[in-house]
């Protein structure tokens, strides 16, 4: 697959150490940067392939909510070639701060190339010049990787653009229902299943540092974890879990995987090593301690209990020691996960009938709720952790499967936006980035 998705870095334009034009999305960017899009100018018999680039690009940057697609019907340059300097004055007349020039050739008969120039329409410099050859095929993904190289050059933090998510679709009989593993591009494009639906599966969990997912499967009524690498489809038991609720996580270099599991009545934290199979207990309390997360460095873990008296959070050193509450607010805690970048912690949260999907700091504080509704649950975060999906689920009417679908917000929580699935989506788990 790497063969297949390799690409070629032609040329880079020569760029100063520090961005003339840089967003701050520590907080989230209430006011998007305004960018210019003209189509990318086709050379030869590629016209199909710059519109789709195009497009997919301006839809990625826009769902970000830090970019705001100026209108096209304003544009007074026309480009005849990805090398024709700019008239920043026009540029700057319709109020684009950004402008992003590209063209589309075809070198030979299997070789899509793409290049690009991003320029700072303020101070009339070019922050970023790059071509990429692939095959044809593949345009969409390199669309995914031109979105990433513009948000990294612009904000100074890595893209998400170019990654998967894996989740459970749900059809057939409510009472008994099929629940297949499926995967797609974070747009929700390039849709395939994982699994036939013969077992029941849930709560797939994506590898930090692989394209392999754990999730829990109930083949002949027998609870099991199971792994699958996503690319060649090649199944591996991890072991019988009797008393298992949701799926394992990754440790964060993917050499562990934390869960919890009921035994004698009592419902606590192990981690299993993945090459010796050998277990560990990390908590002995008598509450039900559940749903555990690692932080990214590995040396904490996030999890809920009710050993308090109400289901809250919880944070440990990741040998068990070191226990500390850290939410206190009314209502119940769930399905807690770290954000990649180490700063927050996604979680859902129930209170007055409704459900809520939250982040708080790492020390409980600054908690926020980024969405609302009937239930939703099972936050998970962008490989940048700026960015969360979630699950939404409408009440049934007895006959049919309840409507559940994926969402995605940003940490403002102003950019709530469905994720386009053939069917009832939940438990999404968003995989890392696309290795290259």
């Amino acid at each position: 697959m790497r063969a297949v998705f390799l690409f070629l870095l032609l040329c880079v334009a020569a760029l100063p150490a520090h961005a003339d034009l840089q967003v701050d999305i520590t907080q989230g960017q209430a006011d998007p940067t305004p960018i210019a899009i003209p189509g990318f100018i086709a050379t030869g018999d590629t016209a199909a392939d710059a519109n789709n680039i195009t497009e997919v690009i301006v839809s990625n940057l826009q769902r970000s909510s830090l970019f705001r697609h100026v209108n096209p019907s304003a544009y007074l340059q026309e480009f005849a070639s990805v090398n024709e300097p700019p008239r920043y004055g026009e540029w700057r007349q319709i109020n684009a701060q950004l402008l992003l020039v590209g063209q589309t050739s075809m070198p030979s008969p299997n070789q899509l190339r793409v290049d690009f120039r991003l320029y700072d329409v303020l101070s009339q410099k070019q922050l970023l010049g790059l071509s990429y050859n692939t095959t044809p095929a593949n345009w969409r993904r390199l669309a995914h990787l031109i979105s990433d190289a513009i948000y990294k050059r612009v904000t100074g933090e890595s893209g998400y653009f170019d990654s998967r998510v894996v989740y459970v679709e749900t059809s057939g009989n409510p009472w008994r229902p099929t629940k297949r593993l499926a995967i797609m591009d974070q747009d929700g494009y390039n849709h395939r299943y994982l699994t036939d639906g013969r077992a029941m599966v849930l709560t797939p969990r994506f590898s930090p540092n692989a394209p392999v997912v754990t999730y829990f499967a109930y083949y002949n009524d027998l609870p099991r974890v199971y792994t699958l690498h996503v690319d060649t489809g090649r199944v591996e038991m991890v072991g019988n879990f009797p008393g298992m609720t949701f799926a394992p996580r990754f440790s964060p270099n993917g050499n562990k995987i934390i869960f919890s599991q009921a035994q004698d009545g009592n419902t606590d934290v192990y981690t299993m090593d993945l090459g010796s199979r050998d277990t560990e207990r990390l908590t002995t309390t008598p509450g039900i301690d559940t749903s555990p997360s690692y932080s990214p460095d590995g040396s904490q873990i996030v999890f809920n209990s009710d050993r308090g008296g109400s289901q809250q959070l919880y944070t440990m050193s990741s040998s068990g020691g070191n226990v500390k509450r850290i939410s206190f607010g009314q209502g119940r805690y769930s399905t807690p996960v770290w954000s990649p970048r180490g700063d927050l912690i996604a979680f859902t949260k129930q209170q007055g009938g409704r459900f809520f999907i939250g982040v708080m700091r790492t020390d409980g504080s600054g908690e926020r709720m980024l969405s609302q509704s009937y239930q939703e649950e099972g936050p998970t975060w962008s490989p940048n952790g700026r960015v969360l999906m979630f699950y939404r689920e409408s009440p049934g009417d007895g006959k049919n499967i309840p409507r559940a679908r994926i969402y995605s917000v940003d940490l403002t929580g102003q950019n709530l936006v469905e994720v386009n699935t053939p069917g009832n989506a939940s438990d999404p788990a968003w995989s890392p980035l696309n290795p290259r």
